[in-house]
């Protein structure tokens, strides 16, 4: 956010907190604070990871399933090869299963976050989507029969409760858009679309179009009409 500029606020800075908070209580009271390789790592794959959000949801005249198309091939491609290089093929039946996990848990999932985080910002969206751990819990419980727990029961609700502040950060000031063309995703009715189709369809759609400069004041969050500096 700093780097790219995003309006945070108070509340999505609370939401963040929030859900820092609950990563900590669902890690409980016996976890040490031993730093180890393995950590730095992690930590290093987590600002590749928020450099890649940021960048991913400043392509907007791209369409969600192109962008998670190219980061899939790529990626896809890497992985693969690295696969191939340190072990064998495994069975067809275990490359069949990661493929369906893929699809659901990398296609799908990165098709829509990367449309969320076109209507919220990169950070928002990122701040939402780190309580993916606490709905793989209530999965865990309800499908895999794992026992719930006090912590993870209270690291639900924390997160929950970070959540709530950071889908109710938006703000509102008096504010430009300049006039711009451009292409991407959008539906008429929120605003900012008013232009005509000959057929008359207002439904979500993508096509190359234009905006006048315009000056006003309404309540938003820095989806991709509003990445004004303040």
């Amino acid at each position: 956010a700093l780097v790219f500029r995003e309006h945070i606020g108070g509340r999505v800075a609370a939401g963040a907190g929030l859900v820092g908070l609950a990563s900590l209580l669902v890690t409980g009271p016996g976890a040490t604070a031993d730093l180890r390789l393995g950590a730095l790592l992690i930590a290093g794959a987590c600002l590749c990871w928020a450099v890649d959000n940021s960048v991913t949801a400043e392509l907007d005249e791209l369409a969600p399933a192109h962008i998670t198309l190219a980061k899939g091939l790529v990626a896809g491609g890497v992985n693969t090869a690295i696969g191939l290089t340190v072990a064998p093929l495994p069975p067809w039946q275990t490359i069949a299963a990661a493929l369906v996990i893929g699809a659901l848990g990398y296609g799908l999932s990165i098709t829509l976050w990367v449309a969320g985080a076109r209507d919220l910002g990169a950070a928002r969206a990122q701040v939402v989507f780190a309580t993916a751990p606490f709905l793989g819990a209530v999965v865990a419980w309800t499908v895999v029969g794992e026992p719930v727990t006090r912590a993870t029961l209270a690291g639900l609700v924390v997160a929950a409760a970070g959540v709530a502040l950071v889908t109710r950060s938006g703000h509102s000031h008096t504010h430009v858009h300049e006039a711009v063309e451009h292409d991407h995703e959008h539906e008429h009715g929120e605003g900012h679309h008013d232009h005509v189709h000959p057929d008359g369809f207002t439904g979500r759609h993508q096509h190359p179009h234009s905006h006048d400069r315009v000056e006003h004041d309404h309540p938003h969050v820095p989806d991709l009409h509003h990445r004004h500096t303040h």
